[in-house]
């Protein structure tokens, strides 16, 4: 996909910007770092329905809830979880019940204290039907109920042993929230929930922007923030789907901030004065995944040959502009666990053609599309514009001419994030590259766990290959339930074997996490679900 002159609608949006914003032209790169300000963040990402967290679980909603909402744990660099609200933890040796440490100097900026209380009913709130829970409600599934012991000290007595229990609480998916705040209702606490961050959500306007205010009295417990409250005063965060009015108002010195730049622009970025932030997600590749429990991927052959043929190499090469390295696994870099095989994605169009004729296949009428019993080879492939950036449809694009080469009909199907979900869960799809953001090898058991292809009380299901395997639901399950690194990294090494090996998936890179800066300093994504952090950043004066 060319990149083409900027619309007038998008130049109209480009001219409010600069008249709205608060920046004031460009900043001199030469400055030191100023506290004080209005911190510009400009994000293509789509905008969330409801900024609660809890309610559904995307990652529009994680980049924002990471300004004003703080999990029970985090993550250091390494991967090691480390304490954040919470600053201990134990496990029973049968790994059913966990007895957390709570701090006791913090509250939430509604003024309720955050105690074992408060836990109770923020995990109650995720595991409640009514919430409408996807990521979240995961991450607790498996908490039977929760015992507050004393205000700083909680006790979660678990169904099933849970290995994985720390690294899913330090999304902020699952991060705390005022229960006063919860009470007032869903629709209330989707406009502006209240947490024990860095900032307070004073406004939002949709299709415009969210405002928040600085919290004056953040206690510091962000693993790695600073000793005292954020630097900014404020913070304008503005909803601009197209890439060439963010990057433009970025490099004019009006936004500090974008997020979704194109990979040329990151190309381009060195010598502007524009830092470069890559930020690869954590727990799953991007991947194209096929389902396997309806024609024609239900057939493994077809499959194979999909994959074959779709030889997604020189697109990533050439549309990415070194900005994506080519994944042969299901776990993405930043997973120490994860296993890769690049031998078993070669491209072979003719060994593709060779397995669609095995399978039955064969292009009768002669018009490129092969058929079987009349029916054709024909992939729906529905396409969320919200969150496949423009390089990678144009890679899908390219995907669906080589795998046509050999008889495929791959129909792609650009839509908005509701009808993508819509289509999902009508499963009027036969491939489809869903991003999915957790923490830690986990994901492969929220993702092909024969348990995935139920719906979350949100609807969402996360097994979009429609995998069903009793061996692979062994290793997972065994896997989470044990406490032993080394046999936990094996089990995910047999696991991952078997995904591989049955073609329901291509992976094609790491999820696309990139971040372009200019005229501020110090931000940095967190160590968990690599959102940008702005407790830190600072406006160059």
């Amino acid at each position: 996909m060319n990149r083409r002159a900027l619309p007038a609608l998008a130049a109209g949006m480009l001219a409010l910007l600069l008249a709205g914003c608060t920046g004031g032209g460009s900043p001199d790169e030469s400055s030191g770092p100023v506290e004080g300000g209005t911190l510009v963040y400009a994000t293509g990402d789509a905008e969330p329905t409801c900024l609660d967290p809890h309610v559904g679980g995307n990652y529009p909603q994680a980049l924002l809830a990471t300004q004003f909402l703080e999990p029970l744990v985090g993550r250091s660099e390494d991967g090691e979880i480390v304490p954040w609200l919470a600053t201990e933890w134990s496990t029973s040796e049968d790994g059913l019940t966990w007895d957390l440490t709570l701090r006791d100097d913090v509250t939430f900026t509604d003024g309720t204290p955050f105690d074992a209380e408060a836990v109770k009913v923020n995990i109650e709130h995720l595991q409640d039907p009514d919430t409408g829970s996807s990521t979240g409600w995961l991450a607790v599934q498996q908490i039977d109920s929760v015992e507050p012991v004393d205000a700083t000290h909680v006790r979660f007595h678990l169904s099933t042993p849970k290995s994985a229990l720390l690294e899913v609480l330090s999304q902020h998916w699952a991060a705390m929230q005022s229960p006063a705040g919860i009470a007032r209702g869903q629709e209330e606490n989707c406009r502006a929930p209240i947490g024990t961050g860095p900032f307070v959500v004073e406004s939002w306007t949709p299709q415009d922007r969210v405002v928040l205010t600085r919290n004056d009295d953040y206690v510091p417990t962000n693993p790695q923030g600073h000793d005292g409250p954020a630097y900014v005063e404020r913070v304008e965060w503005r909803f601009i789907p197209d890439a060439a009015t963010r990057q433009a108002a970025l490099a004019s010195g009006e936004v500090h901030v974008i997020d979704n730049p194109l990979p040329s622009d990151i190309a381009a970025a060195e010598g502007q004065g524009i830092e470069h932030i890559d930020a690869p997600r954590p727990a799953s590749s991007n991947r194209i995944e096929l389902n396997s429990s309806q024609p024609p991927f239900d057939d493994p052959l077809v499959r194979e040959a999909f994959v074959r043929a779709a030889d997604p190499n020189p697109g990533i090469e050439s549309l990415f502009h070194g900005t994506a390295e080519r994944s042969y696994s299901v776990l993405s870099s930043v997973e120490p666990m994860g296993v890769s095989d690049e031998e078993l994605f070669a491209t072979d169009p003719d060994g593709a053609a060779e397995l669609l004729d095995e399978a039955g296949w064969d292009d009768a009428d002669g018009d490129g599309v092969r058929e079987k019993d009349g029916v054709p080879l024909t992939v729906r492939f529905p396409v969320s514009t919200n969150q496949s950036t423009a390089a990678e449809q144009s890679l899908f694009e390219q995907i669906q001419a080589n795998t046509a080469a050999v008889g495929f009909d791959v129909q792609l199907e650009p839509v908005d994030l509701s009808s993508w979900y819509a289509a999902l869960a009508a499963h009027e799809y036969e491939a489809v590259s869903a991003p999915y953001t957790t923490v830690g090898p986990d994901v492969l058991r929220i993702l092909y766990h024969s348990d995935g292809t139920v719906p979350a009380p949100s609807g969402y299901f996360a097994n979009h290959a429609m995998l069903q395997d009793p061996e692979l639901d062994a290793l997972l399950e065994a896997a989470l339930a044990t406490t032993d690194d080394a046999e936990r990294a094996d089990l995910y090494a047999e696991a991952q074997r078997i995904i591989l090996d049955s073609y329901t998936v291509l992976p094609l890179y790491d999820q696309q996490n990139h971040f372009l800066t200019k005229g501020v300093t110090g931000v940095e994504p967190l160590h968990t679900i690599s959102t940008p952090l702005l407790l830190n950043a600072q406006l160059r004066g």
